[in-house]
């Protein structure tokens, strides 16, 4: 079976231990402040973010890799393994044009380099599960294909729901997609988001107050799993991880629960989302 390597961004929220426990490689986007530029998760990390965040003025923006970006990590792989197949997984194309990026990078490359590029269609750790998964199937014996059907059935099997403190960041930011009706809601109401199918954000509901929006939460997710016994979840949250613990217990109530992470939001995530976000990502439980 052929060496198989693996790509990601930094919007796949991967903690760095666990990139150099399994050897994946990041491709980082830039946040900017005025004239100040960092690279997401490497040159600024998430506490850091929120604190200058806070103090800020002016809202930050951010900018997707180039191709070039691209080439040189593929590049640096193939010297390492010349023979190998890559999969690169990505941040949702509908939110960011860093999919297309890696695509134009594989354009640069020798016609016979097999790399295979996958729109996550998902952002934050929704693109980080998917990326484990598939280095999980790789080390269980699974080959290429075989990886990307492991990655696609995921997708379609994850729940991904979150709320923001304000829709703000996401507006601004470009990035509010099909959610885009319940701009200018008032007197607390909290829309209840996901990514759709397509890798947009969507509105799923809105409620009043955020207890009612978490609570309106559990309520989806037990329709969505209620013929499964034992699921695996995602907290994430945006510097925010007493509120993401409190959440992860009520949902132990309501299931049972194998498996609970935690992971704080990426600068680049937090830059459209904004402080006081949280999300849940569940899955049905992993063989792991």
């Amino acid at each position: 079976m052929s060496k198989i390597r693996f790509v990601t961004d930094s919007t796949s929220d991967i903690p760095l231990e666990i990139r150099e426990k399994y050897n994946i490689e990041m491709v980082p986007l830039k946040v900017h402040f005025g004239q100040e530029v960092f690279l997401d998760a490497i040159t600024i990390q998430s506490n850091e973010f929120y604190e200058k965040l806070a103090g800020s003025e002016v809202l930050p923006t951010t900018s997707q890799p180039s191709p070039v970006d691209f080439l040189k990590v593929y590049k640096k792989i193939y010297e390492e393994d010349p023979n190998c197949t890559i999969i690169s997984i990505h941040l949702s194309s509908a939110m960011s044009g860093t999919y297309q990026s890696a695509v134009l990078a594989k354009s640069l490359l020798d016609e016979e380099s097999d790399l295979r590029i996958v729109d996550a269609r998902s952002a934050s750790y929704g693109i980080g599960v998917l990326m484990i998964e598939a280095v999980k199937a790789y080390e269980n014996g699974k080959n290429a294909k075989e990886i990307l059907e492991v990655v696609a059935k995921l997708r379609q099997d994850m729940r991904v729901y979150f709320l923001v403190d304000t829709l703000e960041y996401l507006q601004k930011g470009g990035r509010i997609g099909k959610a885009a009706s319940v701009v200018g809601s008032l007197l607390n109401i909290k829309p209840i988001l996901s990514i759709d199918d397509e890798g947009e954000i969507t509105s799923i509901d809105k409620v009043r107050g955020k207890k009612k929006a978490i609570n309106r939460i559990v309520d989806l997710l037990r329709e969505d799993f209620s013929n499964t016994e034992d699921v695996d979840m995602i907290m994430i949250h945006s510097n925010d991880v007493s509120s993401a613990e409190d959440f992860s217990q009520l949902l132990k109530e309501q299931f049972q629960v194998h498996n609970v992470k935690f992971t704080s939001l990426s600068p680049v995530v937090g830059t459209h989302v904004g402080p006081g976000t949280l999300a849940v990502i569940m899955r049905p439980r992993s063989n792991e």
